[in-house]
């Protein structure tokens, strides 16, 4: 039996084999530690370095603004707690987003275990927030606002700048969730005046254990979350996975060289993909197809019982249900029930996300499997 059709690169996609020969070349040269001060280590330092200067320009960052981590989940974290620990005398109030990834999430939970206050803001049924709500959120001791980009389950791009206008005004620090960005969208962290931004290597065909954290210096603080070391700017102790951090700046470089060509594409197989699914019996989208990445399309199926789907599915697509890192739990998709979906809808829908590998003959076999069971 040939293996399913890869759907679901939202979750986790493959190394591209030009990362993977980076990091092949950095495994066998860079086995020195960059923190040691001898010969071998200060040249794992300059490529390091290197690595960081490239991840900045992707970004439009200043090198020193990248903290590297294990991912996209400790830089939610590091920034989230790090921020609210280092203003906690000015304010205890933070605004985040119901929609939010659980890495997001689950920091703002404990904070309130805390004592901090957090706000959690509605979305609108195509999965933006309100920014009259956003604005009539803000209190005198509000520190934080920590907004997504791009949402890991239905697509939705949230106008970043126009939320760090409002932060701002007020004198609050803007945190974005960009897991999901690098290769999807153009992102400028000046232009869209950020002040901390979390990024994932994995989202964008780089290994997975490799993420960094944009933090605006020097005017942004921070404190750590570990403590050991002076790694990282004194923000992140650890040795560095320098194999890791080749592979991550080489994945952002290939992502944002290959922007215009692939989002066009990859844009015509969701409108194929869309097109071929749109008139079957009790499908519905999720979200909606202006305010969103083409690389996601989230589609409700009512006529089917969601176990039932996802068991017929399985032998011919590997699609999502939701956030990866939910697949264990029973519960069903917070986004969805956010956007206002019953469980039983939540259940039945399913997250068709398309990436670089993904080709016509793979959207019109997705096609067809589908109606073969639905119909």
């Amino acid at each position: 039996m040939p293996k399913p059709i890869y759907l679901d690169y939202a979750a986790t996609t493959p190394v591209d084999p030009a990362v993977i020969q980076k990091m092949r070349e950095s495994l066998e040269q860079d086995f020195a530690n960059a923190a040691s001060q001898y010969f071998y280590g200060l040249a794992v330092s300059e490529h390091i370095e290197t690595a960081r200067q490239q991840i900045a320009d992707c970004i439009n960052a200043e090198p020193r603004e990248i903290v590297f981590t294990s991912g996209a989940t400790e830089a939610n974290n590091l920034a989230i707690q790090g921020i609210a620990r280092a203003y906690q005398d000015k304010g205890r109030h933070i605004i985040t987003c119901q929609t939010e990834h659980k890495s997001v999430l689950g920091p703002c939970r404990y904070l309130e275990q805390q004592g901090f206050e957090l706000s959690y803001l509605p979305v609108q049924k195509n999965g933006l927030i309100d920014m009259e709500q956003l604005r009539s959120s803000i209190k005198k001791d509000t520190i934080l606002i920590s907004i997504m980009q791009v949402n890991n389950e239905i697509g939705a791009v949230q106008n970043l700048s126009e939320i760090a206008q409002i932060a701002h005004q007020h004198n609050i620090i803007f945190h974005s969730d960009a897991a999901q960005s690098i290769g999807k969208l153009q992102v400028d962290v000046k232009a869209l005046g950020i002040d901390a931004l979390s990024l994932s290597s994995h989202k964008s065909y780089g290994p997975k254990g490799a993420g960094a954290l944009y933090i605006k210096r020097p005017l942004i603080k921070l404190k750590p979350l570990m403590h050991g070391g002076g790694h990282e700017f004194g923000l992140r102790p650890g040795t560095l996975p320098t194999h890791q951090i080749i592979g991550m700046s080489e994945a952002f470089r290939i992502a944002n060289t290959a922007f215009s060509e692939e989002h066009a594409r990859i844009g015509r197989l969701k409108a194929m993909l869309w097109q071929g699914l749109k008139d079957l019996p009790g499908v519905s989208l999720n979200g909606d197809l202006t305010h969103s990445v083409p690389h996601i399309l989230n589609l409700c199926f009512s006529t089917m019982n969601g176990e039932v789907l996802f068991s017929s599915l399985r032998p011919h697509l590997a699609v999502g249900s939701g956030a990866a890192c939910d697949s264990a739990q029973s519960e069903p998709s917070h986004v969805l029930e956010a956007l206002g979906l019953s469980r039983n809808l939540a259940e039945s829908s399913i997250r068709f996300s398309l990436g670089r590998f993904t080709t016509e003959q793979d959207i019109y076999t997705a096609v067809q499997s589908i109606k073969n069971i639905l119909l």
